[in-house]
C-alpha cells in the first residue's frame, strides 16, 4: 500500500456525507467511505462544509486550498474525489483509476436516478426510516419538476421509488402504507408483480378470515391471488427447515414440559434482542 497512513488529525467532529448518512472521524474513514460508495456520489459531496472539515478538524490546509477552485468553479466529481484520494495515498493506482470510472458512468445518471441510489442503499443498511423520508422527499421533487415542466427519466424510475418506499414500509410491517405504494407502483405500470406485491400487504395486514372475503372480490386480479398463496405456501415450507423454527419448535417443547423456567428465561433474552435489532432498523 503507497503512501502513509494518519494523515491529517483525527477529528473529534465527524463529518457526515450527505446521501449515506455515514459519518467519518478522519481522512482515512472519509477515504474509505468515498471509494466503497463511489457509485452512490453525486456533486453534493462537493462542498465548503467537506472543505471547512479538511481544514479546520483534520488541519490540511494544504489539501483544502487545492479543493476549493473546485467547488466554485464547478470542477468535476471524479476529478475532485480522486484528488482526496491520492493526497491521502491509501490506494493503489489501478484502485483510483477504477473509482475515476465508476465516478464518470456515474455522472450519465439524472439527478433523480442518483438520490434514488442513494436512498435504496439506505434500505439496503436496514436504515428504514431515513430511507422512506428519502423517498418521500424524492416524490416531492419530482412533483415540483412536473410541475415546472422539467422532464425526468421517466415513469419507470418513479414507479421504481413507489415499489422500493413500499418494500423499506413492509420491513417495518407497516403493511397498509406499504400496499399504497405497491398500488400507486402498479398504477403507474400495470406490472403484475407490483399488484401481487400489494395483495401480499394485504394478506399480511388483514385477519385470514377478511382476506379471503377480500381476495373474493379480486375477480380479476384472481389468478394473482392464486399465486400469493402458492408462494405464501412455498415460503412456509421453506421456514420449516430454517434454524428459527427449529428454535421455536424447542421452544415450544420447554413450554410444553417441564422445563418453564428456561422457555421463560430464553423469552425475555429473545424480546429484547428483537426489540433491540427493532429500534436499529427504523433509526435515522
Amino acid at each position: 500500500m503507497p503512501g502513509y497512513l494518519c494523515v491529517g488529525d483525527y477529528s473529534s467532529v465527524p463529518y457526515l456525507i450527505q446521501g449515506l448518512e455515514l459519518r467519518v472521524y478522519c481522512m482515512e474513514e472519509l477515504c474509505y467511505g468515498l471509494k466503497e460508495n463511489a457509485f452512490l456520489l453525486d456533486s453534493s459531496i462537493m462542498s465548503d462544509g467537506l472543505i471547512n472539515w479538511i481544514r479546520q478538524c483534520c488541519g490540511l490546509d494544504e489539501l483544502a486550498d487545492f479543493l476549493y477552485p473546485m467547488v466554485h468553479r464547478q470542477g468535476s466529481l471524479s476529478t475532485f474525489v480522486v484528488a482526496i484520494l491520492q493526497y491521502v495515498g491509501l490506494y493503489e493506482q489501478a484502485e483510483l483509476r477504477q473509482v475515476e470510472q465508476i465516478l464518470k458512468k456515474g455522472a450519465g445518471l439524472s439527478g433523480l436516478e442518483k438520490r434514488k441510489q442513494q436512498i435504496d442503499y439506505l434500505v439496503k443498511k436496514k436504515k428504514y426510516v431515513a430511507a422512506i423520508r428519502g423517498y418521500d422527499n424524492l416524490l416531492q421533487k419530482w412533483g415540483e419538476y412536473e410541475e415546472l415542466g422539467v422532464q425526468n427519466a421517466g415513469e419507470e424510475l418513479k414507479a421504481a421509488i413507489y415499489h422500493n418506499k413500499g418494500t423499506a414500509l413492509a420491513r417495518m410491517m407497516l403493511y397498509q402504507q406499504a400496499g399504497e405504494s405497491f398500488l400507486e407502483a402498479y398504477r403507474i405500470t400495470g406490472n403484475d408483480q407490483e399488484y401481487l406485491s400489494f395483495l401480499g400487504t394485504k394478506r399480511m395486514e388483514m385477519p385470514e378470515s377478511k382476506y379471503i372475503s377480500f381476495a373474493a372480490g379480486e375477480m380479476e386480479h384472481y389468478q394473482l391471488t392464486l399465486e400469493l398463496e402458492k408462494q405464501m405456501e412455498t415460503l412456509r415450507q421453506d421456514f420449516l427447515l430454517q434454524p428459527e423454527a427449529l428454535m421455536l419448535r424447542q421452544r415450544q417443547e420447554w413450554r410444553e414440559g417441564a422445563d418453564k423456567q428456561r422457555y421463560y428465561e430464553e423469552s425475555d433474552t429473545l424480546c429484547q434482542t428483537l426489540k433491540d435489532q427493532y429500534r436499529l432498523n427504523v433509526g435515522e
